[in-house]
């Protein structure tokens, strides 16, 4: 089954595929369960009518615990193990329950078998679920053994719907794990590149300061030891440490304005290929030709941020990033149809942020939440 660490309740898509997979395995399950409603009609004895309602009901609902459980990977397992025992002690409740009902008239519990074989793929590997299937299969033929009824149309029923309704459930549980494991993949590959990213500003900032460093250390050394036998010299080491600090200084920051100067369409080529591959459709309009530059700037910060949102705070399915110049004022707006409850706010620690850096410029940060659409705009003056 899929990896317990995944949370699908947390993901529009995987949500969507859960509903449509659970709904088709209990169609494809429940089916093979309302054949034995046909038994009880064949009864003429009340009391095993109300006996096989009985067994058959609480089946129906054992097994539709587990189907839930099934496609549920945030449950507890001790929840998810005592489901799977519970189906197990009802199955062996409804042999006497309903095995006696409509007896050589119609195979009741036979189909009760059918889906109890359907439903392996469910809880076992394809290993365990032979043993299963080799189980149930004995119990049918004892069934129609005790009973009276044709031990050929028992297996038949039991063995031939249950492979059919077993191979079906495989096929659906498997193509479900696919997709749990394509988003888990998704967002391993948006967490490495942002790591990458860390780690790539971590190495430039250390071979930028870790040689100056290493010699400011040996400069302030050497001048707190001849301070008190040659207080020239170590006052021009003193002036060296001050020289060396502010070259330091300087560096760094030339290196992290140079993160913050990103190109603009060298930005926007990453952050839509980061969405994309984390499942949100981008469109995208052409950036206009005359963007100044320091527009640019502050344009790829909001949209760094922007894109952080749409990962972290929505469950979008789409995003669209528009950047238009109108006169004197470029204008971003980036829109998704992920906003909830949890979602960021004009008052959130990134958004604020961005906003006090527009307002140095003279620009401005607008958001606004409609339903489930969010969107940011953010406006910067564009020298004539």
């Amino acid at each position: 089954m899929a990896s317990e660490a995944v949370t699908p309740r947390a993901d529009r898509r995987l949500r969507r595929a859960r509903a449509a997979t659970l709904v088709s395995l209990a169609t494809g399950v429940w089916a093979s369960v309302l054949l034995p409603a046909v038994g009880l009609t064949r009864e003429p004895d009340p009391g095993r009518v109300a006996l096989g309602a009985v067994g058959i009901l609480a089946f129906v609902i054992a097994q539709t615990v587990v189907l839930y459980a099934a496609v549920t990977p945030w449950l507890d397992p001790r929840w998810r193990r005592r489901a799977e025992l519970s189906l197990v002690a009802v199955a062996v409740l409804t042999v006497p329950l309903v095995g006696p009902v409509a007896a050589g008239r119609w195979p009741t519990w036979a189909w009760l078998g059918a889906a109890l074989i359907g439903m392996t793929p469910l809880l076992v590997r394809w290993r365990a679920a032979l043993a299963v299937a080799v189980g149930v299969l004995t119990v049918a033929v004892a069934v129609a053994w005790w009973t009276g009824g044709s031990v050929p149309r028992h297996l038949a029923v039991t063995g031939g719907i249950g492979v059919g309704v077993a191979a079906v459930n495989g096929f659906q549980v498997w193509f479900w794990d696919l997709l749990v494991e394509a988003r888990q993949g998704q967002a391993a590959q948006a967490r490495l590149a942002a790591a990458e990213e860390r780690l790539r500003f971590g190495r430039d900032v250390h071979d930028v300061l870790g040689h100056h460093l290493t010699v400011i250390a040996l400069k302030a050394e050497l001048a707190a030891r001849l301070a008190p036998v040659d207080p020239e010299r170590a006052g021009r080491e003193a002036a060296e440490v001050q020289r060396l600090a502010a070259s330091a200084l300087s560096e760094v920051r030339a290196t992290v304005h140079g993160y913050r100067t990103v190109d603009l369409d060298e930005q926007l080529t990453a952050v839509v290929g980061v969405l994309r591959s984390c499942g949100v459709r981008c469109t995208v309009l052409p950036l206009p030709a005359d963007l100044p530059q320091p527009a640019a700037i502050e344009l790829a910060a909001v949209l760094r941020e922007a894109s952080t949102n749409v990962l972290r705070h929505s469950r979008a399915d789409w995003c669209r990033i528009r950047i238009e110049r109108e006169d004197d004022v470029a204008r971003m707006t980036v829109a998704n149809d992920g906003a909830d409850d949890r979602g960021p706010d004009a008052h959130s620690h990134g958004l604020r942020g961005l906003a006090d850096r527009l307002a140095a410029v003279g620009g401005e940060l607008r958001v606004r939440r409609e339903d489930a659409i969010f969107t940011l705009e953010a406006t910067v003056p564009v020298s004539s």
